[in-house]
Formats: structure tokens, C-alpha cells, sequence
């Protein structure tokens, strides 16, 4: 879903200032490069005010006293004072090229931690265009801002209070009608600041929302084109492109508005000025080098005044930026997430008679759950739970089947064992030790999983299956994955097993990259297996060969299994039914078949219900 919807609309009262000011750890460590910058900026631009007092002293002067030696030489000091301009502002550009690129890396790597680090509840509510956009086009407009508008909105302050003294200093008079504009100015920029700020906000969102549907409609281009859908896609990435530049025209023209008065009413009292300066100098009150040296100084701050309109424009869409990115980095990592507390023992002994039993039942050892419980966390608190007081027990090498109804939460069971997400309550234990209780490192070293729907990277087919190894594996451990998963194509590929598979491996067949998502989980010869209907897209002799060679591979592990065939249940040693996010009954595969209604009918496929089992006639 969009996030659009939800994060415009709680920041419109937000402090710029206070939002910038979070840039601040990432600025400490190059801030004396940064400052020097900015002092040696304030210095290039106050020389530019020295122009105007140097055409005073040759007006009244050399010009006055028809001195073409005196003229040359106030040539000269401008000329100079020009190269000496000039050579500051490079200073500048150089001193903070390399500090501000190396905090935009620092911040983007930060950031790609973070989301490494997340849950996947949060990656489950946020389009990855609206994460996408985040890491590139609010990191560069914040490049951007600390570059440019950070330092001139200090440098033209800087530069008007002192070009303000100079003219008053020079004709008070006329200094006051220079400051005419000032209120309504300051006045417009308050009311611009408060508008624009929304305005921003809203297209970067919609940025973000670009961002997802040109991702998706690439990594669905096949979908696209097998159903012909390119024209409704293309109305769609329309319909958001004109609701973006909507959005682009509402800042331009609040832009341009701000930009009139700033640049309209300083026009009106320059000329006010010069008509006053001018009858001055006619009545002899004022000198003309002294009107000139006015004029030039006046015009000399029409940049720094003229440019506060985009220059608080690019600020407010750096405090929006710094916002969103903000957004993701305050959201709580994994290990700081809640962990699910643990019942008292006289609840956490107790045991569902249908999900226990045998020799075994008093040990921990294996998997267990205990009266777990799960809901999804921005589910309503009235809703019923996925995983409804789930127990069961997969005793040491043993592996379980789990079946049940589409919806009846079998993969939400799966992803609580690495902790994809968290058990609401409840304890979910491996050898006797609560998974809340290990570091997560230690956890997804012992459980290794392969998903329905496998997830390949743009490298090589041995990076991606080496990635479930721990460091060191290499060819003998990839080789022996590949066997098991029956993924001997992969030496077929051009490059052999280095070949790189693209974009999520895409360019193989969809039980290819099943086989080699099996591989990657049993590669590194894991303590305990989960393992989401991971056959699901094998051909029948495809399918015959690796649960042959699996067979060998579960023998030295635990494993929960999900299952919708009855060749792949029969890896198990047991079978669990899930129902309704309860665990319903626990058995052989045949003594389910004799015994309960519902796991024939699963099996066989069937919406009809099968005659009564035989404890029921």
C-alpha cells in the first residue's frame, strides 16, 4: 500500500528548524570544514560589498579630478578584489565536496542497515519505491542543502545586515527607504514557508509512489505483457505522473508568488531611492560618488535578497527529506523489538493431548511451541488471532508435516521460528531455549528456511546458494546442496555455477529457482529445518529425486515442513493439522487418513467430505 496517504498529513506543523537540526551526527564529524567553508563564503561575499566603496572613492576622486592615473588605480583594487572574490567562493566549493558526499554515503548506508534490520511487519506496510526514494532523492536533496541553501541563507543573512549598515552609514535617509520593504517581505516568506512545507511533502510521497510502480511494473513485465496490460499500466503511471506535476505546479506557482514580492517591492524602493538620492545630489546634500557608492551597494544585495524565495524552497524540501528519512531510521529494529513474554510453568506445561504425546512428551529437546499465539500488529484488537494457542512439539531429529486450509496459517507458523515476526504470547523453544532469548545471529545460524516463493539475488547461482553457508563453505558444500536439491542444470548454465541469474532470477524457470532455494537451506547442514511447500513447482520426477535425496539430509536435522501433497507429507515422520490457527490433530499420515475427516479430504483434494472415519461410525 502507499504510505502517501499516511505521512502527509501529521507534519504540517512541524519546525524546520528543529527537523534540520537531526542532520547534526552526521554533520559533527566534517563540521569544521563546513564551518570554514561557510566563514571563508561570508568573507567572498562581503568582499563583493567592498566594490561599491571603491566607485565612491573614484567618483569623488579620480573621476571628479580628472585623474586617469587615480582611475587605473581603482581599476586595479577592482580587479583584484574580483580575483580575490572569485578565488574564496572556489575555496569554498572545495572545502565541502568531499565532507558532504562522505555524509550522504555514511547516511545511506545507515539507512540500508536499518532496513536490513527491520522487521518484516514494517517491510510488509511499506512499498519498497517509497524506501527506494528515500535512500536516493531525499539523500541528495539533503547533499544538495548542506551544500548550497545551509551556508547562503547564513552567508546573504550576513551579507544584507552588513550591506544594510553600509547604506545607512553612507545616507540614512535614503537607507530607510531601502528598508521600506522589509515586513511585508518577511511576512510573505512566513506565509510562504508554512505552505510550501505541505506542498513538498506531498510530492515527494509522490515521488515515492512513482518509484513503486515503475519498480513493479518492471519486475512484472511478464505479467504485463502475458495479459496485455501495458495500456491500463501506462494510464496508471500517467495518472500518477500528472498528479505529480499537480503537485509541481502548486510549488512553482507558490514560488513564483513569493519571488514576485521579494523581488518587486526591493525594485520599487531601489527606484525610490534613486529618485530621492538624485534631487539630493541636485540640491548638493549628497555627493554623487556617495549615491553611486548607495546604488551599488543596493544592487550588490538584490542576489542575496532575491534568492531567500528558492533558498527557504530548497530548505523546506531538505526538512521534508530529513523527515521521511528520519521516518524509516526511527522505526525500532529487530533487536530492540518487543519480545513475547513467557507464560508462568503451570501454563507453559500444559499441553494440547492432540499436539503432544509419546515417550517424548516430557522433554524440550527439538522444536516446541507452547500455547503460542499470534497477531498480525496493526491487526484490530477485537480480531480474531492468525495462530490461536498453537501447541507442538517436534521432538530432536524428527521431522513434522504441517497441513491445513489455505488461510489457516501455516506460513505465519513457519516465519515465528526465525522470528520474521514476533508470537504475541506464548514461547516458541529450540533444544529447551526460548528463541526470544538468543541473539538473532545465533538463531537464523540454527534455522534454515526455503520459501514457496523462492528469492534469488542478481548474483551468481553459488553466491546465492552459498549465502545459507557459513563463512569459508565453498565448492564441496555447494556441490553437495545442488545434489540434494537435484539442481544439476546449474553446471549446464553458461558459466557453470558462476553464472549470474538476474534480477530476481528471473532468467530461470520457476522450479529452478525453487531447487535452488532448497539448496541454499540445506547448504549449511542446519540444526533445524523449515521448509514452506517447498516442491511446490517440480515436475512428478523432479520432485521424486530430491525428496529421495532430501530424505538423508532431514535425517541429521529437525524439521516442520508445510505440505499440500501427500508426497511431500510422506517426508515427515508426523503430521499436524493446522485449522483455524489451532492444531487440530497430530499423526502419522495414515492414521489421519483413518481418523479425521478433514486431513482425507485434504489430501485427497476433494471439497466433499469423505465417509465418517472409522472412530466415528
Amino acid at each position: 500500500m502507499s504510505t502517501t496517504s499516511t505521512t502527509t498529513g501529521n507534519h504540517t506543523d512541524r519546525s524546520a528548524v528543529r527537523t534540520l537540526l537531526r542532520l547534526w551526527p552526521y554533520v559533527r564529524p566534517v563540521r569544521i570544514r563546513l564551518f570554514t567553508a561557510a566563514g571563508v563564503a561570508v568573507v567572498a561575499s562581503c568582499t563583493g560589498l567592498v566594490f561599491p566603496l571603491v566607485l565612491k572613492w573614484m567618483v569623488d576622486g579620480p573621476v571628479a579630478d580628472r585623474d586617469t592615473a587615480g582611475v587605473w588605480l581603482g581599476a586595479l583594487y577592482l580587479l583584484l578584489l574580483g580575483i580575490a572574490e572569485a578565488g574564496l567562493f572556489g575555496l569554498r566549493r572545495w572545502l565541502v565536496a568531499r565532507p558532504l558526499s562522505r555524509v550522504e554515503a555514511e547516511m545511506r548506508a545507515d539507512l540500508y542497515r536499518r532496513l536490513q534490520r527491520l522487521p518484516v511487519a514494517f517491510h510488509d506496510r511499506w512499498p519498497s519505491g517509497q524506501l527506494l526514494s528515500r535512500g536516493t532523492t531525499d539523500l541528495m536533496l539533503l547533499r544538495m542543502f548542506l551544500a548550497f541553501p545551509l551556508t547562503f541563507l547564513l552567508v546573504n543573512a550576513v551579507t544584507i545586515l552588513v550591506g544594510v549598515l553600509i547604506m545607512l552609514l553612507q545616507d540614512w535617509t535614503l537607507g530607510l527607504v531601502i528598508l521600506g520593504p522589509a515586513v511585508p517581505v518577511v511576512v510573505t516568506c512566513v506565509i510562504f514557508e508554512r505552505r510550501y512545507a505541505r506542498v513538498a511533502r506531498l510530492a515527494q510521497d509522490q515521488v515515492g509512489d512513482l518509484t513503486t510502480v515503475v519498480e513493479e511494473s518492471v519486475l512484472g513485465i511478464r505479467i504485463i505483457k502475458g495479459f496485455g496490460r501495458h495500456r491500463s499500466q501506462a494510464r496508471a503511471f500517467r495518472e500518477l505522473s500528472r498528479k505529480l506535476r499537480g503537485t509541481e505546479l502548486r510549488k512553482a506557482r507558490l514560488l513564483a508568488t513569493i519571488w514576485g514580492v521579494i523581488v518587486t517591492l526591493p525594485e520599487l524602493a531601489l527606484g525610490s531611492a534613486l529618485v530621492v538620492g538624485t534631487v539630493q545630489v541636485a540640491d548638493g546634500n549628497l555627493s554623487a560618488g556617495t549615491l553611486v557608492a548607495f546604488l551599488s551597494t543596493a544592487l550588490a544585495l538584490r542576489w542575496p535578497v532575491e534568492s531567500i524565495g528558492f533558498l527557504l524552497a530548497m530548505s523546506q524540501e531538505a526538512a521534508t527529506a530529513t523527515e521521511r528519512y528520519f521516518e524509516v531510521m526511527d522505526e525500532s529494529p529487530e533487536d530492540h523489538g518487543v519480545v513475547a513474554q513467557g507464560r508462568d510453568g503451570a501454563q507453559e506445561d500444559r499441553r494440547d493431548d492432540r499436539g503432544d504425546g509419546g515417550p517424548d512428551s516430557g522433554q524440550d529437546g527439538g522444536l516446541r511451541f507452547r500455547d503460542v499465539v499470534f497477531r498480525y500488529p496493526d491487526a484490530p484488537a477485537d480480531s480474531p488471532p492468525v495462530l490461536d494457542h498453537v501447541d507442538l512439539h517436534i521432538r530432536p531429529g524428527e521431522s513434522m508435516a504441517l497441513v491445513g486450509a489455505t488461510g489457516s496459517g501455516k506460513t505465519t507458523l513457519t516465519a515465528l521460528v526465525p522470528r520474521l515476526h514476533e508470537v504475541t504470547s506464548g514461547r516458541i523453544t529450540l533444544d529447551g531455549e526460548d528463541i526470544t532469548a538468543m541473539p538473532r545471529e545465533e538463531l537464523r545460524a540454527s534455522v534454515a528456511m526455503a520459501f514457496e516463493e523462492p528469492t534469488l539475488f542478481s548474483t551468481s547461482v553459488g553466491e546465492n546458494v552459498l549465502m545459507g553457508a557459513q563463512e569459508g563453505a565453498g565448492q564441496a558444500e555447494l556441490d553437495r546442496a545442488l545434489a540434494v536439491a537435484q539442481a544439476d542444470f546449474a553446471y549446464a548454465l553458461p558459466q557453470g555455477t558462476d553464472t549470474r541469474v538476474g534480477e530476481q532470477g528471473l532468467s530461470l524457470s520457476g522450479g529452478q529457482r525453487q531447487r535452488l532455494a532448497l539448496a541454499r537451506a540445506v547448504v549449511g547442514r542446519p540444526r533445524f529445518l523449515v521448509l514452506d511447500d517447498p516442491l511446490s513447482a517440480l515436475d512428478v520426477h523432479t520432485e521424486a529425486a530430491v525428496e529421495a535425496a532430501l530424505r538423508q539430509v532431514l535425517a541429521d536435522t529437525t524439521a516442520l515442513i508445510v505440505a499440500h501433497r501427500p508426497s511431500t507429507v510422506l517426508l515427515a515422520d508426523r503430521v499436524a493439522l493446522l485449522s483455524d490457527g489451532r492444531v487440530t490433530a497430530v499423526g502419522t499420515h495414515h492414521e489421519l487418513l483413518r481418523t479425521n475427516t478433514e486431513y482425507a479430504r485434504l489430501m485427497s483434494g476433494s471439497s466433499e467430505p469423505h465417509d465418517r472415519p472409522e472412530d466415528e461410525r
